[in-house]
């Protein structure tokens, strides 16, 4: 067995549960014999690079045990991008240098398709210059979008607040005896397994009556037509859009309208949002009644408040996992979820190797998408609701939500 020091690290967006993925990993770690030290990185890539590294085994055992009821990345996280070692790898050399400083052996990268991909690369220069180091990646995201394993540790959570507010901002829009459109936006960058999330509120008769997904080519009259279409039947609107819906040319929504140039990210992503209000805006010019815009924005992947009971579990169980296959010598994988049931819902952790997921992206299958391609079908239903159940467990204090407060005890 190697035994060595470990370093965690948090990267991309945050969800309701990857502190989860914390917890499972570094408890884990803590009572292993083949473990010396246990270290997280400040910022993930970003921490080991400027040797910025906090020890765990400094931390109360029971605010460790907070983290799978705390939001967001508590280590911190970046978006910080490796250029190929093959065009320059003073990155990499850096990294091997904290490596070797700190006798790292096991190095878990928790994130989405963007994360692996750094995982696969750090994987691939350790091997290349015979440094012993096992590289595992942890899955983590809302967009649910990672290729190789069934659904992704966040996806259930942010499903289920996505759902569960459908439902309660339809039954606020029934109040007054007059006519509304509301448009409601929601995350997904190219995949829209979260925005079809919406469908599970309509499932329950409280949901959207359009839902528009970046997998099917979207234009405003197109739009048009089915808001009007809807709304001379009903009277009232409610639509669910992805910020990630564009047309045949690529175009995101602000960028259908004059003037709209988005910024992009280290990784060439164009940073989304402002959909529901351009969308609105071009209604209320159509239409001339009441409208709303809703962005869930932050709302939807930091709700730790109505967390799925099967997420947080699953999320624990994939850090767990991940050292216990590392331990027995594999690396350069990332963990998976292979659903072997529906009824009753039954998973099994797979791995994954990491050059089938690293900056692929899974979307919705076609045929879950109606054929005017603004609703979602049954299968998807079928899919996502063993995902969301339960009711969600969480202490408090004083009525409000009790977190984890870690010292954060840097190493020299």
């Amino acid at each position: 067995m190697l035994k060595g020091n470990l370093v965690f690290g948090q990267s991309g967006g945050p969800t309701a549960v990857i502190n989860s993925s914390a917890a499972g990993l570094l408890s884990s770690a803590l009572a292993s014999p083949a473990i010396g030290e246990v270290y997280a990185a400040e910022h993930g890539i970003v921490g080991i690079l400027n040797d910025r590294l906090f020890d765990i085994r400094q931390e109360d055992p029971e605010e460790l045990k907070l983290l799978t009821q705390t939001p967001s990345s508590i280590f911190g996280s970046c978006r910080h991008k490796l250029a190929d070692f093959d065009e320059d790898d003073s990155d990499y050399y850096r990294i091997l240098e904290i490596f070797k400083k700190h006798n790292i052996r096991y190095f878990f990268y928790n994130g989405g398709n963007d994360t692996m991909d750094t995982c696969h690369k750090i994987s691939q220069f350790m091997q290349r210059e015979d440094y012993e180091c096992r590289v595992v990646g942890i899955p983590k995201t809302i967009d649910n979008d990672l290729c190789g394993t069934d659904h992704c540790p966040g996806f259930g959570s942010a499903a289920k607040y996505v759902a569960t507010s459908f439902m309660e901002v339809k039954l606020d829009s029934q109040v007054y005896n007059y006519p509304q459109i509301i448009i409601v936006e929601v995350m997904g960058r190219h995949a829209g397994w979260l925005a079809a999330a919406s469908v599970l509120a309509a499932h329950k008769g409280a949901g959207p009556d359009l839902i528009y997904l970046p997998e099917r080519a979207f234009t405003l009259e197109q739009f048009e037509r089915d808001v009007r279409a809807v709304y001379e039947e009903k009277g009232d609107v409610m639509v669910c859009v992805s910020e990630g819906c564009h047309d045949e040319n690529g175009r995101f929504i602000p960028e259908m309208f004059a003037d709209n140039n988005l910024q992009t990210d280290a990784f060439g992503h164009k940073q989304l949002g402002g959909a529901a209000d351009m969308l609105a805006s071009f209604v209320k010019d159509k239409f001339g009644v009441k409208v709303r815009a809703i962005e869930f924005s932050l709302l939807q992947r930091c709700a730790a408040h109505i967390a799925s009971p099967i997420d947080v579990k699953e999320a624990y169980a994939a850090g767990e996992t991940a050292l216990e296959y590392a331990l027995e010598g594999h690396s350069d994988f990332m963990i998976g979820f292979e659903r072997v049931s529906d009824d009753p819902y039954e998973i099994k952790m797979i791995r994954v190797p990491l050059e089938a997921c690293a900056n692929l992206e899974k979307t919705l299958p076609d045929e879950w998408i109606n054929e005017a391609g603004n609703f979602v079908l049954q299968p998807f239903i079928d899919y996502s609701l063993p995902l969301i159940q339960g009711a969600t467990e969480r202490s408090e204090e004083d009525g409000l939500p009790h977190f984890a407060e870690l010292k954060k005890v840097l190493v020299d």
